[in-house]
């Protein structure tokens, strides 16, 4: 995720997975394209190709529908909303909430143990402290390696007004 606008009145936060997209774009028509050439040259190859083309073409889009997510964070001081927006094949969600109830952003994190030793994902969440949607409300739902989370979660509370971070930081909640 980016930060695309930060202006004193509004913070936009942006995540348009176009890289995962056109690469599963691509293994799916690499899987349908032969797939339908197979079926073209009759006999045998009909079912092999159909095969072909519906098995690999429909893990490729499972996999798009999966990974290919559109988000957006929309903090607006003017309106005092918090808009998250989230869109993918299935359809769109729009999520609104009090920019004046926002105490903070926060990271949480996870951590899975392999063979290989132990890893720490992480994902950014805002912390709502008061009204009806009082909670942790993550911003992706996905968690990932690397600082991303990190950024993220400092762009927000760098955003916000000092002495509201610095009420949440007092109290020991960030």
């Amino acid at each position: 995720m980016k930060v695309k606008r930060n202006t004193p009145n509004q913070l936009i936060i942006a995540d348009t997975p176009w890289f995962i997209g056109i690469m599963l774009i691509i293994f799916i028509l690499a899987f349908v394209g032969p797939g339908i050439f197979l079926m073209s040259t009759g006999g045998e190859g009909i079912w092999f190709g159909l095969i072909f083309a519906l098995g690999g073409g429909g893990l490729g889009f499972g996999a798009f529908c999966a990974f290919a997510r559109r988000v957006q964070i929309i903090l607006d001081r003017n309106k005092d909303s918090i808009l998250i927006r989230r869109q993918s094949v299935f359809g769109y969600e729009a999520v609104e909430h009090k920019l004046s109830n926002l105490s903070h952003a926060d990271v949480e994190s996870t951590t899975s143990r392999s063979d290989k030793g132990t890893s720490t994902l992480y994902r950014p969440v805002l912390v709502l402290e008061k009204g009806m949607s009082a909670g942790r409300h993550p911003i992706v739902e996905a968690f990932s390696s690397g600082a991303g989370s990190h950024r993220l979660a400092e762009a927000v509370n760098d955003w916000l007004p000092s002495e509201l971070s610095q009420d949440s930081r007092e109290v020991g909640i960030g």
